[in-house]
């Protein structure tokens, strides 16, 4: 899928290897021009996401981010498409070092959610950025308070539905706003893309 759109600052045309539609909504927002590219084999690319022993989360999100990044290369390789830089970014929420991924159902949305109430947490994004043989990467770090959250707006926002599908169990983009007491970082970067970041990335 290809994007079109303004581009003032002459950011290079990207395969975006994601397809999260909020890291292209950040992409479209700067005005990168983007064509999305997503795993083949979508079993290999989850399992890539399986947290190794003893793994911290800088270390877990850097290490994906980059595997995600040459199996994409590989396949691009393989097409024999058009050569242009390719971007793949990986965001986890980590607290007290333990990694917080997709919860699996209303109880385990429940954990994670009762856990990071009345604390503070940690998101990372970890970027990667190939343009041939050469890959720069960039790791970005948030700090990001949760009041505490009642029973009442916890069941509430469970039914919603929004915390699947989202690292944490949250979208800070999303009802999970009304939760955030503080963020200190980059916003984008805790909704998925690092933009500042991403944007000197594309720029060198």
């Amino acid at each position: 899928m290809s994007i079109q759109q303004h581009n003032p600052f002459q950011f290079p045309r990207i395969y975006l290897a994601s397809q999260s539609p909020r890291r292209a909504q950040l992409l479209e927002q700067i005005g990168v021009p983007f064509d999305v590219f997503l795993p083949e084999d979508s079993e290999a690319a989850e399992l890539l996401e399986v947290v190794l022993p003893n793994e911290n989360p800088m270390d877990y999100v850097q290490r994906v981010s980059l595997a995600k990044l040459q199996a994409i290369q590989q396949q691009i390789n393989a097409a024999q498409l058009p050569p242009q830089p390719i971007l793949c970014a990986d965001t986890t929420v980590a607290f007290t070092d333990d990694i917080l991924g997709k919860p699996v159902d209303a109880a385990d949305a429940r954990r994670m959610l009762s856990m990071l109430s009345g604390q503070t947490h940690q998101v990372h994004t970890a970027v990667a950025v190939a343009w041939g043989h050469d890959v720069k990467r960039v790791c970005v770090t948030s700090q990001v308070t949760f009041k505490t959250i009642s029973p009442v707006d916890l069941e509430a926002y469970i039914d919603s539905g929004e915390p699947f599908g989202r690292a944490g169990a949250y979208a800070v983009q999303g009802l999970a706003a009304t939760f955030i007491e503080h963020l200190s970082g980059s916003y984008s970067s805790v909704m998925g893309l690092p933009v500042f970041e991403v944007a000197h990335l594309l720029r060198d």
